[in-house]
């Protein structure tokens, strides 16, 4: 019985005509992008900070002051002055009251 021989290339001939089939079949699939989504709706702050700016402009007196904690509850209140040194801790629930040079009220922000 006679053996053909086999060519000492062939092997590598059967490797790359595999890896052509395998890369000629993936440019077969489908392109498939990503789904377009809404952009995430706004969410509220959670130590109520958006309902506040009636607030903005005033004084930060003790009455004024006073009618927000009390508003607030048992919710932590941080008042915060120009230069003022503040942690950076997040607590979401926190409600800061910036104040301007003149101790006017500026802004609301939880945190």
């Amino acid at each position: 019985m006679e053996y053909e021989k086999m060519p000492a290339n062939r092997p590598l001939m059967l490797a790359a005509a595999l890896g052509g089939s395998l890369l000629a079949l993936s440019a077969c699939t489908a392109d498939q992008a990503a789904p377009e989504t809404a952009p995430p709706a706004p969410v509220a702050q959670s130590c109520g900070a958006e309902q506040l700016g009636s607030y903005v402009g005033q004084p930060a007196s003790d009455e004024v002051l006073g009618l927000i904690r009390q508003w607030r509850g048992d919710n932590p209140i941080r008042v915060l002055k120009p230069g003022s040194a503040m942690t950076m801790d997040y607590r979401p629930n926190r409600l800061n009251v910036f104040l301007d040079d003149k101790g006017m009220i500026e802004k609301f922000e939880c945190n």
